[in-house]
């Protein structure tokens, strides 16, 4: 009989007190209000936080590896399933990679259209937020008018793909199709409506002197805090660093829009409030110039080694079915090399870092998750506040669990 082996915690649940009259709880990985499967360790001295120690893994489904044994097209749904709140904006973070690698251009009606899709999900993705952090808070109201206004997006993302939340639309290449009749009609009475509705939740929470006692100077993060642990997105410009991959490293012509960075000062809960309203007014100002200026041609890059046949030409040409059908059974074979390629998602900056060995497969597919850097800020912000601040910090976060454990 072999020796017995012993047990020992791996070091995501090791933890050790450093007070003597303490007491450790465990948050989550069910609490209602963690955003996800995660957990908490916290040591309590008192009501107040002396550490705090995030756990998780408890979503690992190992897509990074899963990606490694299907083609660059069928790579496309996982992105979807990770920061599935802003899959739009991860299917094309991974297109803009590959592409990269294939050295192929996405003609300019394209691009825009990407953008649009992209600054839809940034908005939805934010409702969603303010939603659910107002209702961890006890603001039921906001979370009701709120998504009332996602719901209007959803239905525009349902107009092009036939489903809500995991488009697949953007591709590497270009997008699947073009914008669909009536979707134009739909996104003008958005962005008619919307600030209005904006405005209303504002009204609700801006100076609102409950909101603010438990918003304000809670959870403070300062900028050079958010360089040290790898903060990005509303989290870093809530504390003061103007860090933006649209302005500073600009993707699919961002840089044909005209648009403002918001920043803070304090860079507590209530500045990442502020800042994600902003955000969302920004988006509004990207999407009305992406739409009052498409341009007209194709949306899809020219490179027929890439892109699909147009589909009037499967009707009366055996080479054009061939190829179709090579493609989506085979794929393409990017040339040997790596490549980087990264945006900014609704929290942050989303990278996606491919290897090809020259097969129709990534011989490497690794993810730089923003939610994933960004949480780690909470062991830092937690420690010193009461166990009811807690909540309020997780949701000034942000965090997609789908995401940080892939």
């Amino acid at each position: 009989m072999s020796e017995a082996t012993t047990f020992t915690p791996t070091s995501a649940t090791e933890f050790k007190r450093i007070g003597e009259n303490t007491m450790v709880v465990n948050i989550g990985p069910q609490h209602p209000s963690t955003h996800g499967v995660l957990r908490l360790i916290v040591e309590l001295e008192g009501e107040t936080i002396v550490q705090c120690k995030c756990v998780i893994g408890y979503l690992h489904t190992g897509m990074e590896k899963e990606a490694e044994y299907q083609t660059y097209q069928k790579c496309v749904v996982m992105t979807d399933r990770m920061d599935y709140l802003n899959a739009n904006g991860t299917n094309l973070a991974h297109a803009l990679a590959v592409e990269k690698l294939l050295g192929v251009e996405i003609p300019k009606r394209g691009q825009y259209l990407r953008v649009m899709l992209a600054e839809l999900s940034r908005i939805a993705s934010h409702c969603l937020w303010l939603g659910t952090h107002a209702l961890d808070l006890g603001a039921m109201s906001p979370f009701f008018y709120i998504m009332q206004q996602r719901e209007m997006i959803l239905d525009m993302f349902e107009m092009f793909a036939g489903v809500r939340m995991m488009p697949s639309w953007i591709v590497p290449g270009g997008l699947r199709g073009d914008m669909p009749d009536g979707f134009e009609t739909r996104l003008r009475t958005f962005l008619r409506e919307f600030p209005t509705e904006l405005k209303v939740l504002e009204d609700l929470l801006v100076e609102n002197p409950i909101w603010k006692e438990r918003t304000q100077d809670v959870g403070i993060l300062t900028g050079t805090q958010c360089l040290e642990l790898g903060c990005s997105g509303p989290i870093a410009r809530a504390s003061g660093v103007a860090w933006d991959l649209r302005k500073s490293n600009p993707y699919s012509s961002y840089e044909d829009f005209d648009f403002q960075i918001p920043v803070g000062s304090v860079g507590d809960v209530y500045d990442r409030f502020l800042v994600r309203i902003a955000e969302m007014k920004e988006s509004c100002r990207i999407l009305q110039q992406a739409i009052d200026g498409l341009p007209e041609g194709p949306w899809n890059t020219l490179d027929r080694k890439v892109a699909p046949p147009p589909r009037h030409e499967l009707d009366n040409s055996m080479e054009s079915v061939i190829h179709h059908f090579k493609l989506w059974t085979e794929g393409y074979h990017p040339p040997v090399g790596e490549a980087y390629a990264a945006v900014e998602g609704s929290k942050g900056e989303l990278g996606f870092y491919v290897i090809s060995d020259g097969t129709n497969r990534p011989y490497r597919w690794h993810v730089r998750p923003s939610s994933f850097m960004n949480l780690k800020s909470l062991e830092v912000l937690a420690v010193g506040k009461l166990i009811a601040d807690v909540i309020a910090i997780i949701g000034s976060i942000d965090i997609v669990l789908g995401e940080i454990d892939r």
